[in-house]
C-alpha cells in the first residue's frame, strides 16, 4: 500500500487547465483516469489527509504509485480523451456500465446489393440501419413477420440466396408472397432497394404516410370492383397497425429522444434506457454497476452517456437526451453529443407533462432493475470474498488471490496438444484475458512437460513486459511512456497460479517459475479425481470441505480452462481435419483449387487425371499441374466410405473440398 504523499506532484507543477489525468500503480498499469476544468483543484483534492479521502478513493490512491495529466484546449476535448482512455485502459477504480446481456436489433443492410432484414447483436456496422434495442429476439421476429405482407424485402442468408438464383426457383417466402424474390429476378435491384428503404421508413416512424396510401388504394380498389386486391390491402394495414401496436405511442409529439433513469444505493447504481422513436418506444435496455468510486448522481449520468454514445453518430444520437440530473459539465457534454449527431441535441431534465410521467416510468424500471440484481447477487460479493479468504487460508498466502490464473492441457490421444490460461479477477472471469498456447517445444502426449512449458512461456512473456516498463531496469527508463498501462498480453502477474493437475503438474509449474527467478507467485494444483488441492512438495493434499466456498471458486476456476482448452483443441483438429492434399502445393491458391475440384468432380478423378489434362483447367500451367500430381501421389487417399446399413463400399463419385 502506497503512500500518496510519496508521489504527489510538486507545489506549482501541476497546471491550472483543462485535462485528464491517470492514476498508475506499481506494475505501471493505469487503474483511474478522470478530467477536470482545473487540474489544479482537481488533484489537490486527491492528497488530502487519508482519513478525510472517501472510502473508495482512498483505497484508489493508495493503491496507485504515480500520477501524470494531459493537457487539453477545451472541456468538450477533455471529455472525448476521457471517454477513449476509459475505453483503452479498463481502468479497475473507474465506473463501468456492463450489459448483462448482447440486446438484439433489427437491421436493414443497406450496405448490401439486396438489402437483407434480420435481427443483429454486437457492434455495429457501417451501411446498415438499426431499430431498437429489443428485449428479446422474438419480439422483433413478430414484427417483421407482419410487415413482410406490405414490405416483402429478403430476409434469407448469403448462401440460400445463392443457391435459389442458382437453381431458379424462391424459397418459401417467395412463394407465399413475403418476399419479393429479388434472387429470381422477379423486381430489379432498384425496386428492392425502394422497398428496404420503405420498410425503414415506416420502422423509422414514418407509418402514417404508407397507412394513408394503402387505405387510398383499397378505396379505389373497391371502387374499380377488384374486391381481391381490396381484401389484400385490407389485410395488409391491418397487418401494420398490428405491427404499430406492439409499440404504443407515449409522446404525442412524434418525440425522437432517449430517457435515461438511475437507481441506486452505496454500493452499485442501475442506469435505465427507454428510446423512443416517433413518439413510441422502439427499444429498452439497462444496466448495473459497481460504484467503485466515489461517484454522485450527476456522475454516473455523465459515465451512462459516455458508455451509450461514444460509438455512436449521426441519427442514432437524438436530438433530445432527457435525465435525471445534469452532468457537472453540462455543456461540455451537451456540445460532445452534438458533435456526435452532427446537429443541435438537447439535454435537459423533464419537469412536466408526458415526458416526465414516461421519466417516472423509466427510473421505476431502473428500481426493479436494482431490486432484481441485489436479489440474485445478495449474497454474491459476500460470498466472492469468502472464497478468496477460504482460498488464502488454506493455502497459507499472505492476502487473498484477487487475480488467479489456470492453465490446463488438451490433447487427443497425443495429437494437436494444446493448453489454456483463464484468469479470474476478484472471483470473476475476466476474458479478455483468456490465452491459448500450442505446444512447440515436442510432439507426442506428456501433460507434465506440456504444463512445464506453457507455464515458462507465460511468464517469460510477463518479465518481458516488466522489463519493458522499466521495472528490472537499474535506471528506471521506460522506452515509451505513452505504451505504458495499456492493458497488454501478460502484463501482470496473478497472486495465485492453479493447474489442472495433481503433484507432477503442480511441481512441473513450481520448477518453471524457479528457472525464471519468480518467487512470490503462489501455484496450486486442484486433481479432479477427488477435488483434492496439492501444493508444491507436499506429499499430502490440502483437503477442503465439500461445501468450502473456497474450492468451489477453484473448481470453476479449473472448469473454465478445461472448457477453454477443449474447444481450442476440438478447432485445431476440425481444422486439420479439413486441410486438402492440394494445400501442399505451392502457389495454389483457393481460387484455382476450386477450378480443379470444379472442372474433375471430386479430389479422387483429379488423382486419376494426367498432366495433360490438368492443364487443360483454366489457370493452369504445366509446371502447377506437374507440383499438383506430385502432391496426390505422396497423399495417402482417403479411407472409402462405407453404408453402415449394407456394408457397402461407396464410390467416391461426388464433389470434394480443396
Amino acid at each position: 500500500m502506497a503512500d500518496p504523499s510519496s508521489y504527489r506532484p510538486k507545489p506549482g507543477q501541476i497546471p491550472d487547465s483543462p485535462g485528464v489525468y491517470k492514476f498508475r500503480d506499481e506494475h505501471r498499469r493505469v487503474i483511474y483516469v478522470g478530467k477536470a476544468k482545473s487540474l489544479r483543484q482537481r488533484l489537490a483534492n486527491y492528497f488530502q489527509p487519508i482519513t478525510s479521502l472517501h472510502p473508495r478513493t482512498a483505497t484508489m490512491v493508495t493503491t496507485a504509485a504515480s500520477v501524470e495529466w494531459t493537457v487539453v484546449s477545451t472541456e468538450v476535448e477533455a471529455l472525448q480523451l476521457e471517454y477513449s482512455w476509459i475505453k483503452e485502459y479498463d481502468p479497475r477504480f473507474n465506473v463501468k456500465y456492463r450489459d448483462d446481456k448482447s440486446y438484439p436489433y433489427l437491421a436493414v443492410t443497406m450496405n448490401e446489393e439486396y438489402p437483407r432484414v434480420q435481427v443483429l447483436r454486437g457492434h455495429k456496422k457501417k451501411g446498415v440501419r438499426y431499430f431498437g434495442p429489443y428485449a428479446h429476439a422474438w419480439a422483433i421476429r413478430e414484427t417483421v413477420d407482419l410487415m413482410l405482407r406490405v414490405f416483402p424485402v429478403r430476409t434469407c442468408s448469403a448462401g440460400v440466396f445463392r443457391n435459389a438464383a442458382s437453381a431458379g426457383r424462391p424459397c418459401l417466402l417467395g412463394y407465399i408472397g413475403k418476399c419479393s424474390a429479388p434472387c429470381v429476378g422477379r423486381v430489379t435491384p432498384e425496386e428492392h432497394r425502394e422497398l428496404a428503404e420503405e420498410f425503414s421508413d415506416f420502422m423509422a416512424g414514418r407509418t402514417g404516410t404508407y397507412i394513408r396510401r394503402l387505405e387510398k388504394q383499397m378505396m379505389l380498389a373497391a371502387e374499380d370492383m377488384e374486391y381481391e386486391r381490396a381484401a389484400r390491402l385490407r389485410d395488409d394495414i391491418e397487418a401494420l397497425r398490428r405491427a404499430m401496436e406492439k409499440s404504443a405511442v407515449v409522446l404525442a409529439d412524434a418525440t425522437d429522444a432517449d430517457l435515461i433513469a438511475l437507481a441506486e444505493d452505496e454500493l452499485e447504481a442501475a442506469v435505465q434506457i427507454f428510446h423512443v422513436r416517433g413518439g413510441r418506444v422502439r427499444g429498452q435496455r439497462g444496466w448495473v454497476t459497481d460504484k467503485v468510486e466515489a461517484v454522485d448522481t450527476a456522475g454516473l449520468v455523465e459515465h451512462a452517456l459516455q458508455q451509450l454514445y461514444g460509438e455512436e453518430t449521426g441519427d442514432t444520437v437524438p436530438k433530445e437526451v432527457l435525465v435525471p440530473a445534469l452532468p457537472e459539465d453540462a455543456g461540455a457534454v451537451t456540445a460532445w453529443l452534438s458533435g456526435r449527431r452532427g446537429s443541435n441535441v438537447s439535454l435537459r431534465i423533464p419537469q412536466r407533462g408526458d415526458k416526465k410521467d414516461l421519466m417516472e416510468t423509466v427510473a421505476r424500471n431502473a428500481q426493479q432493475s436494482l431490486v432484481l440484481h441485489k436479489t440474485k447477487r445478495a449474497s454474491d460479493l459476500t460470498t466472492r470474498s469468502r472464497a478468496l479468504e477460504e482460498i488464502a487460508e488454506a493455502l497459507d498466502l499472505d492476502s487473498a488471490p484477487l487475480r488467479i490464473e489456470c492453465f490446463d492441457i488438451s490433447h487427443l490421444q497425443g495429437e494437436d496438444v494444446v493448453a489454456s490460461m483463464v484468469v479470474f479477477e476478484d472471483g470473476l472471469p475476466r476474458k479478455s484475458e483468456y490465452r491459448r498456447f500450442q505446444i512447440k517445444g515436442f510432439e507426442g502426449q506428456d501433460d507434465v512437460r506440456s504444463m512445464h512449458e506453457v507455464i515458462g512461456r507465460r511468464f517469460k512473456r510477463y518479465l518481458a513486459e516488466k522489463e519493458k516498463t522499466g521495472e528490472w531496469d537499474p535506471d528506471g527508463v521506460v522506452e515509451d511512456p505513452d505504451e505504458a498501462g495499456r492493458p497488454k498480453r501478460f502484463a501482470y502477474p496473478p497472486q495465485l497460479v492453479v493447474v489442472d493437475g495433481g503433484q507432477p503438474q503442480v511441481a512441473a509449474a513450481r520448477r518453471a517459475l524457479d528457472e525464471l527467478g519468480i518467487d512470490d507467485i503462489a501455484v496450486c494444483g486442484l486433481a479432479k479425481r477427488l477435488e483434492e488441492v496439492w501444493l508444491p512438495g507436499d506429499d499430502d493434499p490440502v483437503v477442503l470441505p465439500r461445501s468450502s466456498e473456497g474450492l468451489y471458486l477453484l473448481q470453476r476456476v479449473r472448469d473454465t480452462a478445461h472448457d477453454f482448452a477443449i474447444r481450442y483443441q476440438r478447432s485445431k483438429r476440425a481444422k486439420r481435419i479439413r486441410t486438402s492434399p492440394l494445400d501442399a502445393v505451392p502457389g495454389l491458391g483457393d481460387t484455382r483449387k476450386q477450378a480443379l475440384i470444379k472442372h474433375f468432380g471430386s479430389v479422387k478423378r483429379l488423382r486419376q487425371a494426367t498432366i495433360e489434362q490438368i492443364c487443360e483447367v483454366p489457370g493452369m500451367g504445366r509446371k502447377t499441374a506437374e507440383a499438383v500430381v506430385v502432391a496426390l501421389a505422396q497423399a495417402a487417399p482417403a479411407a472409402p466410405a462405407v453404408n453402415t446399413a449394407t456394408g457397402e463400399i461407396m464410390e467416391d463419385d461426388g464433389g470434394g473440398t480443396a
